[in-house]
Protein backbone atom coordinates (compact mmCIF):
# COMPACT_ATOMS: atom_id res chain seq x y z
CA UNK A 1 0.00 0.00 0.00
CA UNK A 2 1.15 3.38 -0.22
CA UNK A 3 1.72 5.48 3.06
CA UNK A 4 -1.12 6.68 4.72
CA UNK A 5 0.31 10.52 4.89
CA UNK A 6 1.01 10.03 1.14
CA UNK A 7 -2.64 9.14 0.66
CA UNK A 8 -3.98 12.03 3.17
CA UNK A 9 -1.55 14.59 0.67
CA UNK A 10 -2.83 12.72 -2.56
CA UNK A 11 -6.41 13.46 -1.40
CA UNK A 12 -6.43 16.41 0.41
CA UNK A 13 -4.18 18.99 -1.78
CA UNK A 14 -5.82 21.00 -4.23
CA UNK A 15 -4.47 21.65 -7.50
CA UNK A 16 -3.87 24.60 -8.82
CA UNK A 17 -7.04 25.88 -10.55
CA UNK A 18 -8.75 26.09 -6.82
CA UNK A 19 -10.69 22.47 -6.91
CA UNK A 20 -10.47 19.76 -4.20
CA UNK A 21 -8.78 16.68 -4.93
CA UNK A 22 -11.25 13.98 -5.11
CA UNK A 23 -9.91 10.96 -2.34
CA UNK A 24 -9.72 7.59 -4.10
CA UNK A 25 -11.79 5.38 -3.40
CA UNK A 26 -10.59 1.62 -1.91
CA UNK A 27 -11.05 -0.02 -4.94
CA UNK A 28 -9.29 3.02 -7.07
CA UNK A 29 -6.25 2.38 -4.83
CA UNK A 30 -6.47 -1.39 -4.97
CA UNK A 31 -6.47 -1.52 -8.81
CA UNK A 32 -3.62 1.20 -9.14
CA UNK A 33 -1.51 -0.50 -6.26
CA UNK A 34 -1.95 -3.76 -8.54
CA UNK A 35 -0.86 -2.48 -11.63
CA UNK A 36 2.09 -0.35 -10.02
CA UNK A 37 3.40 -4.32 -8.44
CA UNK A 38 3.94 -5.56 -11.59
CA UNK A 39 6.01 -2.75 -12.54
CA UNK A 40 6.36 -3.38 -16.51
CA UNK A 41 8.42 -0.87 -18.72
CA UNK A 42 6.28 -1.42 -21.47
CA UNK A 43 2.65 -1.11 -22.01
CA UNK A 44 0.07 1.05 -19.66
CA UNK A 45 2.65 3.16 -17.46
CA UNK A 46 1.71 2.34 -13.78
CA UNK A 47 2.41 6.14 -12.85
CA UNK A 48 -0.58 6.94 -15.25
CA UNK A 49 -2.60 4.41 -13.16
CA UNK A 50 -1.88 6.31 -10.04
CA UNK A 51 -2.83 10.21 -11.86
CA UNK A 52 -5.72 8.49 -12.91
CA UNK A 53 -6.82 7.08 -9.67
CA UNK A 54 -5.51 9.99 -7.44
CA UNK A 55 -4.82 13.68 -9.57
CA UNK A 56 -6.43 15.39 -12.74
CA UNK A 57 -3.66 16.79 -14.74
CA UNK A 58 -1.20 19.38 -13.58
CA UNK A 59 -0.91 22.73 -16.14
CA UNK A 60 2.83 23.28 -16.13
CA UNK A 61 3.61 27.35 -15.73
CA UNK A 62 6.55 28.84 -15.58
CA UNK A 63 7.70 31.12 -12.98
CA UNK A 64 6.09 34.58 -13.54
CA UNK A 65 8.86 37.23 -13.34
CA UNK A 66 11.66 35.16 -14.20
CA UNK A 67 12.82 37.04 -17.09
CA UNK A 68 12.88 40.45 -14.87
CA UNK A 69 14.91 38.78 -12.20
CA UNK A 70 17.46 37.97 -14.81
CA UNK A 71 17.31 41.73 -16.05
CA UNK A 72 17.35 43.38 -13.15
CA UNK A 73 20.36 40.85 -11.36
CA UNK A 74 22.58 41.93 -14.84
CA UNK A 75 21.68 45.33 -14.41
CA UNK A 76 22.51 45.80 -10.21
CA UNK A 77 25.45 43.83 -11.16
CA UNK A 78 26.95 45.87 -13.40
CA UNK A 79 26.07 49.08 -11.38
CA UNK A 80 27.93 47.23 -8.45
CA UNK A 81 30.64 46.36 -10.87
CA UNK A 82 31.29 50.50 -11.36
CA UNK A 83 30.64 51.03 -7.48
CA UNK A 84 33.61 48.34 -6.96
CA UNK A 85 35.85 50.57 -9.06
CA UNK A 86 34.74 53.93 -7.23
CA UNK A 87 35.87 52.11 -4.08
CA UNK A 88 38.75 50.95 -5.52
CA UNK A 89 39.91 54.23 -6.91
CA UNK A 90 39.75 55.52 -3.16
CA UNK A 91 43.21 54.19 -3.27
CA UNK A 92 44.83 57.34 -5.24
CA UNK A 93 46.32 55.59 -7.94
CA UNK A 94 45.84 52.85 -10.60
CA UNK A 95 48.30 50.65 -9.02
CA UNK A 96 46.62 51.17 -5.83
CA UNK A 97 42.93 50.64 -7.54
CA UNK A 98 43.89 47.76 -9.12
CA UNK A 99 45.93 46.31 -6.00
CA UNK A 100 42.96 46.36 -3.96
CA UNK A 101 40.63 44.41 -6.64
CA UNK A 102 42.84 41.73 -7.23
CA UNK A 103 43.14 41.12 -3.26
CA UNK A 104 39.19 41.46 -3.09
CA UNK A 105 38.86 38.63 -5.67
CA UNK A 106 41.85 36.46 -4.96
CA UNK A 107 40.20 34.31 -2.03
CA UNK A 108 36.53 34.24 -4.18
CA UNK A 109 37.25 30.88 -6.30
CA UNK A 110 37.84 28.44 -3.53
CA UNK A 111 35.10 30.23 -1.18
CA UNK A 112 32.71 29.86 -3.97
CA UNK A 113 34.22 26.45 -4.94
CA UNK A 114 33.33 25.27 -1.39
CA UNK A 115 29.87 26.71 -2.13
CA UNK A 116 29.53 24.95 -5.34
CA UNK A 117 29.91 21.80 -3.95
CA UNK A 118 27.79 21.92 -0.86
CA UNK A 119 25.32 22.55 -3.58
CA UNK A 120 26.00 20.09 -5.95
CA UNK A 121 23.30 17.43 -4.58
CA UNK A 122 20.41 19.61 -4.91
CA UNK A 123 21.49 22.58 -6.83
CA UNK A 124 19.46 25.58 -6.48
CA UNK A 125 18.43 27.65 -10.11
CA UNK A 126 21.84 29.76 -11.32
CA UNK A 127 19.97 32.74 -11.28
CA UNK A 128 18.49 32.54 -7.46
CA UNK A 129 22.50 31.98 -6.69
CA UNK A 130 23.74 34.83 -8.79
CA UNK A 131 20.89 37.15 -7.77
CA UNK A 132 21.98 36.47 -3.77
CA UNK A 133 25.76 37.47 -4.95
CA UNK A 134 24.48 40.79 -6.70
CA UNK A 135 22.76 41.79 -3.57
CA UNK A 136 25.20 41.43 -1.01
CA UNK A 137 27.34 42.94 -3.24
CA UNK A 138 25.32 46.18 -4.47
CA UNK A 139 21.85 46.42 -2.55
CA UNK A 140 22.99 45.42 1.26
CA UNK A 141 26.07 47.43 0.39
CA UNK A 142 24.05 50.57 -0.63
CA UNK A 143 21.74 49.74 2.32
CA UNK A 144 24.22 49.84 4.88
CA UNK A 145 26.62 52.91 3.67
CA UNK A 146 23.02 54.97 3.61
CA UNK A 147 22.10 53.85 6.84
CA UNK A 148 25.40 54.45 8.58
CA UNK A 149 26.11 57.26 7.28
CA UNK A 150 23.05 58.75 8.39
CA UNK A 151 23.27 57.64 12.06
CA UNK A 152 27.01 59.06 12.02
CA UNK A 153 25.68 62.75 10.71
CA UNK A 154 22.20 63.02 11.81
CA UNK A 155 22.26 60.99 14.75
CA UNK A 156 26.07 61.69 15.04
CA UNK A 157 26.54 58.22 16.65
CA UNK A 158 30.47 57.36 18.30
CA UNK A 159 32.58 55.75 15.76
CA UNK A 160 33.16 53.28 18.40
CA UNK A 161 29.21 52.68 18.57
CA UNK A 162 28.34 52.96 14.76
CA UNK A 163 31.08 50.29 14.43
CA UNK A 164 30.61 47.74 17.11
CA UNK A 165 26.74 48.25 17.01
CA UNK A 166 24.98 50.00 14.29
CA UNK A 167 26.94 48.36 11.49
CA UNK A 168 25.97 44.98 12.51
CA UNK A 169 22.30 45.52 12.95
CA UNK A 170 22.20 47.15 9.47
CA UNK A 171 24.39 45.08 7.53
CA UNK A 172 23.07 41.47 9.06
CA UNK A 173 19.41 42.97 8.11
CA UNK A 174 20.65 44.00 4.74
CA UNK A 175 21.86 41.10 4.00
CA UNK A 176 18.59 38.55 5.75
CA UNK A 177 16.30 40.75 3.64
CA UNK A 178 17.26 38.97 0.63
CA UNK A 179 16.51 35.92 2.51
CA UNK A 180 13.27 37.17 3.39
CA UNK A 181 12.38 37.90 -0.25
CA UNK A 182 12.95 35.11 -1.65
CA UNK A 183 11.05 33.17 0.38
CA UNK A 184 7.69 35.16 -0.49
CA UNK A 185 8.63 34.92 -3.86
CA UNK A 186 9.66 31.39 -4.30
CA UNK A 187 9.77 29.06 -1.19
CA UNK A 188 11.32 26.15 -2.92
CA UNK A 189 14.31 27.93 -3.10
CA UNK A 190 14.96 27.41 0.59
CA UNK A 191 13.16 24.87 2.04
CA UNK A 192 15.98 23.54 4.23
CA UNK A 193 19.12 24.06 6.22
CA UNK A 194 21.21 23.64 3.82
CA UNK A 195 19.46 25.80 1.20
CA UNK A 196 19.57 28.77 4.00
CA UNK A 197 23.22 28.25 4.43
CA UNK A 198 24.00 28.45 1.07
CA UNK A 199 21.76 31.35 0.02
CA UNK A 200 22.89 33.50 3.02
CA UNK A 201 26.42 32.50 2.30
CA UNK A 202 26.58 33.64 -1.10
CA UNK A 203 24.72 37.60 0.19
CA UNK A 204 27.72 37.46 2.59
CA UNK A 205 30.44 36.41 0.12
CA UNK A 206 29.10 39.32 -2.13
CA UNK A 207 28.84 42.27 0.79
CA UNK A 208 32.39 40.96 2.50
CA UNK A 209 33.87 41.51 -1.44
CA UNK A 210 32.89 45.26 -2.06
CA UNK A 211 33.46 45.77 1.67
CA UNK A 212 36.98 44.59 1.40
CA UNK A 213 37.96 46.70 -1.70
CA UNK A 214 36.65 49.72 0.43
CA UNK A 215 39.62 48.37 3.05
CA UNK A 216 42.27 47.72 1.01
CA UNK A 217 41.92 50.89 -0.77
CA UNK A 218 41.60 52.92 2.58
CA UNK A 219 44.98 51.01 3.65
CA UNK A 220 46.62 51.80 0.38
CA UNK A 221 45.94 55.34 0.37
CA UNK A 222 47.24 55.49 4.37
CA UNK A 223 46.27 53.29 8.19
CA UNK A 224 47.30 55.21 11.23
CA UNK A 225 47.55 58.60 12.69
CA UNK A 226 50.08 61.22 13.36
CA UNK A 227 51.96 60.55 10.17
CA UNK A 228 52.60 56.97 11.42
CA UNK A 229 50.03 55.64 8.99
CA UNK A 230 51.14 52.28 7.02
CA UNK A 231 50.49 52.92 3.72
CA UNK A 232 51.17 51.73 0.32
CA UNK A 233 51.16 48.03 -1.13
CA UNK A 234 52.56 47.72 2.57
CA UNK A 235 49.10 48.65 4.22
CA UNK A 236 46.93 46.91 1.57
CA UNK A 237 48.53 43.83 1.58
CA UNK A 238 48.64 43.75 5.93
CA UNK A 239 45.26 43.92 5.59
CA UNK A 240 44.16 41.52 2.90
CA UNK A 241 46.22 39.30 5.15
CA UNK A 242 43.63 39.88 8.08
CA UNK A 243 40.64 40.20 6.17
CA UNK A 244 41.46 38.17 3.41
CA UNK A 245 43.47 35.50 4.55
CA UNK A 246 42.62 34.68 8.43
CA UNK A 247 38.88 35.98 8.13
CA UNK A 248 37.97 35.18 4.80
CA UNK A 249 34.54 33.19 5.86
CA UNK A 250 33.82 36.12 8.52
CA UNK A 251 30.69 37.68 7.34
CA UNK A 252 29.06 34.24 5.54
CA UNK A 253 29.56 33.18 9.25
CA UNK A 254 27.38 35.95 10.81
CA UNK A 255 24.49 35.57 8.15
CA UNK A 256 24.77 32.32 8.62
CA UNK A 257 22.54 31.86 11.44
CA UNK A 258 19.72 33.95 9.38
CA UNK A 259 20.19 31.07 7.13
CA UNK A 260 19.89 28.51 9.30
CA UNK A 261 16.63 30.02 10.74
CA UNK A 262 15.06 30.28 7.38
CA UNK A 263 15.53 26.81 6.93
CA UNK A 264 14.39 25.33 9.88
CA UNK A 265 11.06 27.83 9.38
CA UNK A 266 10.56 26.10 5.95
CA UNK A 267 9.29 22.64 7.75
CA UNK A 268 7.30 25.15 10.42
CA UNK A 269 3.67 25.10 9.45
CA UNK A 270 2.96 28.01 12.38
CA UNK A 271 3.27 30.93 11.16
CA UNK A 272 3.90 32.39 14.72
CA UNK A 273 7.00 29.88 14.85
CA UNK A 274 8.35 30.98 11.59
CA UNK A 275 8.49 33.99 12.86
CA UNK A 276 10.23 33.61 15.83
CA UNK A 277 12.55 31.56 14.34
CA UNK A 278 13.64 34.47 11.66
CA UNK A 279 13.54 36.98 14.45
CA UNK A 280 16.14 34.62 16.67
CA UNK A 281 18.49 34.07 13.85
CA UNK A 282 18.35 37.99 12.92
CA UNK A 283 19.41 38.46 16.87
CA UNK A 284 22.12 35.76 16.74
CA UNK A 285 24.04 36.84 13.60
CA UNK A 286 23.96 40.26 14.72
CA UNK A 287 25.15 39.48 17.90
CA UNK A 288 28.28 37.31 16.34
CA UNK A 289 28.85 40.42 14.50
CA UNK A 290 29.08 42.91 17.08
CA UNK A 291 31.52 40.38 19.07
CA UNK A 292 33.76 40.91 15.88
CA UNK A 293 33.79 44.27 15.52
CA UNK A 294 33.39 45.21 19.31
CA UNK A 295 36.62 43.09 19.85
CA UNK A 296 38.79 44.83 17.18
CA UNK A 297 37.44 48.47 18.53
CA UNK A 298 36.51 48.08 22.10
CA UNK A 299 37.97 45.03 23.67
CA UNK A 300 42.08 45.11 22.69
CA UNK A 301 44.65 42.44 21.89
CA UNK A 302 43.42 39.89 24.11
CA UNK A 303 39.85 40.19 23.51
CA UNK A 304 40.38 39.93 20.16
CA UNK A 305 42.18 36.84 20.25
CA UNK A 306 39.51 35.27 22.01
CA UNK A 307 36.53 36.47 19.83
CA UNK A 308 38.78 35.05 17.00
CA UNK A 309 39.06 31.38 18.19
CA UNK A 310 35.45 31.23 19.43
CA UNK A 311 34.09 32.37 16.06
CA UNK A 312 37.01 29.82 14.78
CA UNK A 313 34.99 26.96 16.87
CA UNK A 314 32.24 28.01 15.54
CA UNK A 315 32.94 28.00 12.14
CA UNK A 316 34.41 24.55 12.03
CA UNK A 317 31.12 23.46 13.43
CA UNK A 318 29.15 25.35 11.11
CA UNK A 319 31.31 23.31 8.34
CA UNK A 320 30.80 20.03 9.96
CA UNK A 321 27.30 20.45 9.89
CA UNK A 322 27.25 22.05 5.91
CA UNK A 323 28.99 18.17 5.51
CA UNK A 324 26.20 16.17 7.52
CA UNK A 325 23.40 17.87 5.85
CA UNK A 326 25.28 17.12 2.76
CA UNK A 327 25.58 13.67 3.29
CA UNK A 328 21.93 13.01 4.32
CA UNK A 329 20.49 14.90 1.19
CA UNK A 330 22.43 12.27 -0.56
CA UNK A 331 20.98 9.22 1.29
CA UNK A 332 17.67 10.83 0.96
CA UNK A 333 17.76 11.26 -2.47
CA UNK A 334 18.99 7.23 -2.41
CA UNK A 335 16.05 6.52 -0.13
CA UNK A 336 13.00 8.61 -2.01
CA UNK A 337 14.22 7.47 -5.27
CA UNK A 338 14.58 3.67 -4.37
CA UNK A 339 11.60 3.75 -3.34
CA UNK A 340 9.91 5.76 -6.76
CA UNK A 341 11.41 2.64 -8.61
CA UNK A 342 9.68 0.11 -6.26
CA UNK A 343 6.48 1.90 -7.37
CA UNK A 344 7.18 1.61 -10.81
CA UNK A 345 7.08 4.98 -11.27
CA UNK A 346 10.87 4.92 -12.61
CA UNK A 347 12.60 1.57 -13.41
CA UNK A 348 14.85 0.48 -10.33
CA UNK A 349 18.12 -0.12 -12.39
CA UNK A 350 18.29 3.36 -13.20
CA UNK A 351 18.06 4.84 -9.55
CA UNK A 352 22.00 4.61 -9.38
CA UNK A 353 22.69 6.52 -12.61
CA UNK A 354 20.03 9.37 -11.11
CA UNK A 355 21.99 9.69 -7.41
CA UNK A 356 26.01 8.43 -7.68
CA UNK A 357 27.78 11.40 -8.75
CA UNK A 358 30.39 8.99 -10.82
CA UNK A 359 27.47 6.92 -11.90
CA UNK A 360 25.57 10.14 -13.48
CA UNK A 361 28.85 11.40 -15.21
CA UNK A 362 29.16 7.80 -16.94
CA UNK A 363 25.52 8.51 -17.69
CA UNK A 364 26.31 11.35 -19.37
CA UNK A 365 29.16 9.82 -21.37
CA UNK A 366 27.60 6.79 -22.33
CA UNK A 367 24.43 8.96 -23.62
CA UNK A 368 27.04 11.42 -25.69
CA UNK A 369 28.90 8.18 -26.64
CA UNK A 370 26.20 6.26 -28.29
CA UNK A 371 23.46 9.34 -29.24
CA UNK A 372 25.45 12.62 -29.66
CA UNK A 373 25.28 15.64 -27.63
CA UNK A 374 21.38 16.04 -27.60
CA UNK A 375 21.36 12.40 -25.91
CA UNK A 376 23.44 13.59 -23.35
CA UNK A 377 21.35 16.75 -22.85
CA UNK A 378 18.41 14.31 -22.52
CA UNK A 379 20.30 12.28 -19.42
CA UNK A 380 21.26 15.39 -17.95
CA UNK A 381 17.47 17.26 -17.94
CA UNK A 382 16.00 13.29 -16.87
CA UNK A 383 18.43 13.62 -13.93
CA UNK A 384 17.92 16.92 -12.82
CA UNK A 385 14.19 16.15 -12.98
CA UNK A 386 14.33 12.63 -10.97
CA UNK A 387 16.50 14.80 -7.92
CA UNK A 388 13.88 17.20 -8.20
CA UNK A 389 11.28 14.47 -7.81
CA UNK A 390 13.36 12.69 -4.98
CA UNK A 391 13.49 15.66 -2.60
CA UNK A 392 9.58 16.84 -3.33
CA UNK A 393 8.58 13.10 -2.85
CA UNK A 394 10.53 12.79 0.53
CA UNK A 395 8.82 15.81 1.43
CA UNK A 396 5.15 14.29 0.86
CA UNK A 397 6.10 11.36 2.52
CA UNK A 398 7.31 13.31 5.37
CA UNK A 399 4.06 15.45 5.66
CA UNK A 400 6.39 18.56 4.82
CA UNK A 401 5.59 19.32 1.01
CA UNK A 402 3.61 22.59 0.05
CA UNK A 403 -0.24 22.28 -1.04
CA UNK A 404 1.08 21.50 -4.39
CA UNK A 405 3.10 19.05 -3.69
CA UNK A 406 1.45 15.80 -5.19
CA UNK A 407 0.50 17.81 -8.25
CA UNK A 408 4.31 18.89 -9.04
CA UNK A 409 5.07 15.46 -8.05
CA UNK A 410 2.95 13.82 -10.65
CA UNK A 411 4.04 16.71 -12.95
CA UNK A 412 7.50 15.93 -12.55
CA UNK A 413 6.96 12.45 -13.71
CA UNK A 414 5.02 13.58 -16.92
CA UNK A 415 7.63 15.32 -17.56
CA UNK A 416 10.11 12.84 -17.23
CA UNK A 417 7.86 10.60 -19.26
CA UNK A 418 8.02 12.80 -22.31
CA UNK A 419 12.05 12.21 -21.97
CA UNK A 420 12.21 8.18 -22.20
CA UNK A 421 11.48 8.00 -26.04
CA UNK A 422 15.32 9.98 -26.35
CA UNK A 423 16.49 8.62 -23.15
CA UNK A 424 19.74 6.37 -22.98
CA UNK A 425 21.08 4.82 -20.45
CA UNK A 426 24.34 2.48 -19.65
CA UNK A 427 23.32 -1.28 -19.01
CA UNK A 428 21.88 -2.18 -15.43
CA UNK A 429 24.27 -2.33 -12.72
CA UNK A 430 25.16 -5.93 -11.15
CA UNK A 431 22.28 -6.57 -8.10
CA UNK A 432 23.87 -4.77 -5.12
CA UNK A 433 26.35 -2.54 -6.64
CA UNK A 434 26.15 1.41 -6.89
Amino acid sequence: MLYPAELRRLGDNRVRDGRRRGAASPADAARAERVTARGRRSGPSPRLALVTAYAPPVVHRPQRGRLVLVVLTWITGFVGAGAAVFFAAQAGDVPGAALAIVFALVPLPLILLMYWWLDRVEPEPLRYKWAAFVWGAVVAVAISLLLEGAAALWLEVPEDVLVAVVAPVVEELAKGLFLVLTVLRARRIIDGVLDGLIVSGLVAIGFAAVENIGYYAASYFGLGEDGNEIAGAEGATLTFVVRGLFSPFAHPLFTSAIGIAMGLAAGRRSRAARWALVVAGCVISVILHAMWNGSLVVGGPAAYVVVYLTLGALLVALGCLAVILRFRQICTLWRSLTYIGQRGWIHPAEVPFLVSFARRRQARTFARQHGGRRAEKVVEQYQALATELGFLHDQVMRGRAPRDGASRTYDLLDRMHALRPELRLPPALPPGMR
